[in-house]
């Protein structure tokens, strides 16, 4: 594979890593980032890598917040990046919870929610990147087994230099070797 071919992923979790975790957080207007969230998605663009989130959102299973609710959050996240320019290349959530309210969305280890890997595989394989040149920053156990059970590198989030985590790890990323 040639050097230029070579496509890196950032996953981030959602809650805890880019905005600040008040428990259930789905209205926009309470919207508070993490300090250098939106500086450590800029610095993913900027290296040129494909930028997701994976995040649980059992809030919408237990009938906290609706689908709806969690997009608008989500369309004012991408608001204010756009606005600081940085983008987040695609969203992928897992509403399920053993004790949802609504039936659909009521499942024991859904293969999405993590620790399962659902979120982050779906996203390996829509973007076209190997496990190999992805990473996931998440500040929980569950994000952590979620990477590894995925085959990628698991960054704890406990509150550091994120910007700088980012650089660091696509910068590790980019230096190793080619070949499989």
């Amino acid at each position: 594979m040639a050097e230029s071919a070579r496509k890196f992923m950032v996953i981030f979790d959602r809650d805890g890593v880019l905005n600040v975790d008040h428990g259930y957080a789905f209205k926009p207007e309470e919207l508070e980032w993490v300090p250098g969230a939106k500086a450590a998605v800029k610095r993913a663009n900027d290296a040129g890598a494909i930028t997701v989130i994976a995040t649980n959102q059992s809030g919408i299973g237990r009938g906290y917040y609706t689908e709806a609710d969690m997009r608008a959050f989500h369309a004012e996240m991408l608001r204010q990046l756009a606005a600081d320019g940085a983008r987040i290349d695609g969203i992928y959530f897992a509403p399920h919870h053993e004790a949802a309210a609504e039936d659909r969305y009521r499942v024991a280890d859904h293969p999405d929610r993590k620790p399962n890997p659902g979120m982050l595989l779906r996203a390996l394989a829509d973007f076209g990147v190997a496990p190999a040149d992805a990473f996931m920053i998440g500040d929980k156990p569950s994000d952590m087994e979620a990477a590894r059970r995925a085959g990628v590198r698991g960054l704890f989030f406990e509150g550091q230099d994120l910007e700088g985590l980012v650089a660091a790890e696509l910068d590790r990323l980019a230096g190793k070797s080619v070949s499989r």
